[in-house]
C-alpha cells in the first residue's frame, strides 16, 4: 500500500522535519514543497493498519509537525 502524507510544519523547520521523515524506514522518498502544505512524503506499507500505525507512533510525533492530511495512493 502506498499513500501520499501531505505535512503543515511549524515555521523555521521543515528542513530538519523532512530530514528526520527521510530517516523512516517506510517512507520511501520526503520532500519540501511550495503551496499549502510544506512537505509530502511517500510512504508505504503493507496494509491500511500498518500505515496508521506509522502515522500515529512515528510521523505524526515528530517535533514541528502541525497537521497532515494522508492521501492513499490507488492504481487503475
Amino acid at each position: 500500500m502506498k499513500a501520499y502524507v501531505l505535512i503543515s510544519i511549524r515555521t523555521g523547520e521543515v528542513r530538519d522535519v523532512v530530514r528526520q521523515l527521510k530517516k523512516i524506514e517506510q517512507v520511501k522518498e520526503a520532500n519540501m514543497t511550495f503551496g499549502p502544505y510544506d512537505a509530502v512524503a511517500i510512504v508505504e506499507s503493507k496494509d491500511v493498519n500498518d500505515l496508521g500505525r506509522t502515522l500515529a507512533t512515528v510521523i505524526q510525533p515528530i517535533p514541528g509537525i502541525l497537521e497532515t492530511l494522508t492521501c492513499l495512493a490507488v492504481e487503475i
